[in-house]
């Protein structure tokens, strides 16, 4: 099964569908998409996303408030707890910390991702994790305030192995968007290669990142075919097999899906 495991349905650039969301999901589908998981990124665009899940039987959902939204409001434990309960979500996230463009909110980063942490764990459901230069801050919070059991994903990998295998030992997957396929990605390549199969994702992060041959335009759900066949290339194995085994990873990592 072919699953686009991190994409942004309600910020898709629909303009060669004339603005049409069903053309697009209907295109993902004819190249062999199955599911899509819609992702959450702030208290203002929770409801279009579940919305969205609740309207495709294709279509799941994670709600939270990505590190570069702290500012405009946080959730708290209770209020992720409850919105995890709704039939159509699947995650929490996304959430983490991101250094990249200011440390400025870091407390507050860091005081939003243990809140999505605590209450993944209360809620049983994983957390989708948004890390970009804070490779130790990230693994020290996931130790404190993490549940191993179920644990969650990092999307949208770019660190290093040592970070991947970190990761692997509490329990978590990485996914892999379409910067393994940019030219000069050849340390997340490496990564690839390490990735043991049961732990990995493949992703589009759309409609940002998309994949090579596609480099510079808007990404879709579609395109999650160009990484995983690039992945698939990279690890030296047949699409088939790749896509079976992402998809299953996909299966055992959101049971609500």
């Amino acid at each position: 099964m072919l699953v686009d495991s991190h994409c942004h349905l309600d910020r898709l650039k629909l303009d060669k569908y004339d603005g049409n969301l069903d053309a697009a999901l209907e295109h993902a589908r004819q190249r062999g998409v199955e599911k899509m998981l819609c992702v959450g990124i702030s208290l203002d665009n929770r409801e279009a996303v579940v919305n969205l899940a609740e309207r495709y039987d294709d279509v799941v959902a994670s709600v939270g408030v990505h590190p570069l939204d702290v500012a405009s409001g946080l959730a708290t434990e209770e209020q992720l707890v409850a919105w995890g309960a709704n039939p159509s979500v699947v995650a929490l996230g996304e959430t983490g910390l991101d250094y990249y463009y200011s440390t400025d909110d870091k407390a507050l980063q860091h005081e939003s991702f243990g809140v999505h942490l605590r209450a993944a764990g209360e809620a049983g459901l994983p957390v989708i994790v948004h890390t970009r230069d804070a490779r130790q801050d990230t693994l020290d919070l996931i130790r404190e305030h993490g549940n191993l059991e179920h644990a969650g994903v990092l999307h949208c990998f770019t660190e290093s192995w040592e970070m991947a295998s970190a990761a692997l030992d509490m329990n978590y997957y990485i996914s892999l968007s379409g910067i393994v396929t940019f030219r000069n990605a050849e340390e997340l390549r490496d990564v690839a290669r390490k990735m043991p199969l049961d732990r990995l994702l493949v992703e589009t992060d759309s409609p940002y990142l998309a994949p090579v041959p596609y480099r510079g335009k808007p990404n879709e759900p579609a395109f999650v075919r160009e990484v995983a066949e690039f992945v698939a290339e990279v690890k030296g194995l047949d699409y088939e097999t790749l896509v079976q085994a992402t998809g299953e990873n996909f299966q055992r990592l959101f049971p609500k899906a």
